[in-house]
């Protein structure tokens, strides 16, 4: 029996496309019932700011990357057996290596588009973990982990931690020189963890290293188990930030209650989908003209090699460096040899790095005592110490990153290796220190400007002569946009110590007694400080009393300039006896 909806269907329209269309659109909608579910993801509102287009590359980044290794997969051959190579690549010609190995350069030199293939793959390999990188800078900087996202901000961690594994074993696969190095580094680590790690390690390389089991062990982890783990994880990120709507930058119009941006379809589809093949190309480019892993120059692993200049991946220099910086200390207790020279920075850095990352959404709220929904971002000036702490992260993670190259930096600067390693061991503990009070005082300072130039305008460079000689500059009133963007601070968390200290009846909040309640006020002090916002709007004189007036609407601000001391330019107030001034 024909339904309504599909007799109707061929009558309506004006033309075969629109009769194809809303004939196929009535067949799916009778047995799904999801036109209506259909047009409220068309419509759903999508801000516009630059930083979002992180995220994207990201997403985009990782198809490209199921789109090439799936084609890879087709010829690449996951065995250790050894074989004796005679390709197309004469320099090897009749040299010994892996069957993994002889594959790699069968794509490289005989595949038709094979090269370009595997270039592609390591490019967007490397933009997938460097774009996860900014885009969590980004989100953490601007507060957007905070209630509701704290559980998106916990995926976005855990993508980035599989993001690094899955990049360590899929470069390892070739089994050339160069990632053979990495895995021997990795065989180092699982032996420095006390009493089981020699279990460990005969367990992940199935018996003395290198074995004969870890490529197709790192295959199936590569090619099937952690791109299961991160599509899942990607679709539940996606889902969530579509349930819980996108966050947006403060300015006019845009609240905690709304959502201010373009539809879905036409103008974020068309967008974005122009925006995938952007970075399609600029891959593809990279991949033609910037040649990155060429294994057949490193030749096949050999474990009593190594080649100078080693490198890993940028996503895993700061492990590397961490290797590099801590000194040798070793205990040997009861039978054990506890190399603490190899457990404590391979763990410890990026232990302490994603475990504080994991808990900042959690402790920043219990701090502040902030309890609300978040939709509208920070600036990162707002947050000082929250930016501040951010930076401080980023010196700190940058100093081990460098020092993974500090052969290379050592033999281009021609200086001691070893200078350069007591350079980073003590810059490790002091440039996280003097770069955190150097971006919170920048940061304050930004705010002080911000709230000069709500109080007074913006300077006009137009001077007027007044009848007594006075001479004043003409200032401005602050545009609309930019000062709804200024007093987007407004709503920050206010101090305890004025918010929550005492009820209504002056009873002090037993939660801040005790040493855990003064420990909450101290660090509510450091996190909450910043520079008061004035009550003006740039629209008045503002040199009242203390330099401070009430504004006065439509009227521009005055600033007398003056030969007072040292010929120094001061905002003073009209002239009393003609307050019109000119």
């Amino acid at each position: 029996m024909t339904s309504t909806n599909e007799a109707s269907a061929g009558t309506a329209g004006e033309g075969p496309v629109e009769k194809v269309l809303e004939g196929t659109g009535t067949f799916f909608d009778d047995r799904l019932r999801a036109a209506k579910s259909t047009r409220t993801l068309l419509k759903k509102v999508f801000p516009d700011h630059w930083t979002f287009l992180l995220g994207e590359i990201a997403l985009y980044s990782f198809i490209i990357l199921l789109l090439t290794g799936t084609f890879l997969t087709l010829f690449f051959k996951p065995s250790m057996s050894p074989v004796t190579y005679h390709g197309t690549y004469v320099r090897l010609d009749g040299v010994r290596m892996s069957e993994a190995y002889a594959s790699t350069l069968n794509i490289s030199f005989d595949i038709r588009g094979g090269l370009l293939m595997r270039q592609i793959h390591h490019w967007a390999a490397d933009l997938f973990m460097a774009a996860i990188f900014v885009h969590m800078i980004r989100i953490f900087f601007t507060g957007a982990y905070r209630k509701p996202r704290e559980l998106n901000w916990l995926i976005g961690i855990v993508l980035f931690t599989l993001g690094m594994l899955e990049g360590l074993f899929g470069y390892s696969l070739p089994d050339d020189l160069l990632s053979g190095a990495g895995l021997r580094i990795l065989e180092g680590v699982l032996l420095g963890i006390p009493i089981v790690g020699t279990y460990l390690s005969f367990f992940l390389f199935g018996g003395q290293f290198p074995g004969n089991d870890i490529i197709p062990r790192l295959y199936i982890i590569h090619v099937l188990l952690i791109p299961g783990l991160l599509l899942a994880l990607i679709t539940a990120h996606l889902f969530l930030m579509f349930h819980q709507k996108h966050t947006q930058m403060p300015g006019k119009g845009r609240t905690d209650q709304n959502v201010v941006g373009q539809p879905m379809y036409p103008y974020f589809m068309a967008k974005t989908g122009a925006f995938f093949f952007f970075i399609f190309g600029v891959l593809a480019l990279l991949g033609c003209l910037a040649q990155i892993n060429p294994v057949w120059l490193y030749g096949p692993y050999n474990p009593v090699a190594m080649s100078s200049d080693s490198q890993p991946d940028f996503y895993m220099g700061m492990l590397e460096g961490a290797l590099r910086i801590f000194p040798n200390w070793s205990w040997n207790l009861w039978g054990h040899t506890f190399a603490w020279n190899v457990l404590i920075p391979a763990l410890v850095p990026l232990g302490l790095l994603f475990t504080g990352a994991a808990l900042w959404p959690f402790l920043e709220r219990w701090i502040t005592g902030d309890k609300r929904e978040h939709h509208v971002n920070d600036r990162p000036r707002n947050a000082a110490t929250r930016t501040a702490i951010g930076i401080a992260v980023i010196t700190w993670y940058g100093v081990m990153w460098l020092e993974g190259a500090n052969d290379v930096i050592a033999d281009h600067f021609d200086i001691s290796l070893y200078t350069t390693t007591e350079i980073a061991r003590y810059a490790v503990f002091i440039g996280p220190v003097i770069a955190y009070f150097v971006t919170k005082r920048i940061c304050l300072g930004l705010q002080r400007k911000d709230a000069e130039t709500l109080l007074h305008g913006y300077e006009t460079g137009i001077i007027q002569m007044r009848p007594n000689g006075e001479f004043v500059e003409l200032h401005a009133p602050v545009p609309e946009d930019e000062r709804a963007e200024l007093e987007a601070r407004r709503t920050a968390p206010v101090p305890l110590a004025v918010a929550g200290a005492q009820d209504e009846n002056g009873v002090p909040d037993p939660a801040l007694r005790g040493p855990v309640g003064k420990l909450r006020l101290a660090l509510n002090r450091v996190v909450t400080e910043s520079v008061p916002l004035p009550v003006g709007n740039g629209h008045g004189n503002g040199h009242g009393g203390n330099g401070h007036g009430t504004a006065v609407t439509g009227e521009p601000e005055r600033a007398a300039v003056t030969s007072g001391e040292g010929g120094k330019t001061l905002l003073g107030q009209d002239d009393p006896e003609n307050p019109g001034g000119h």
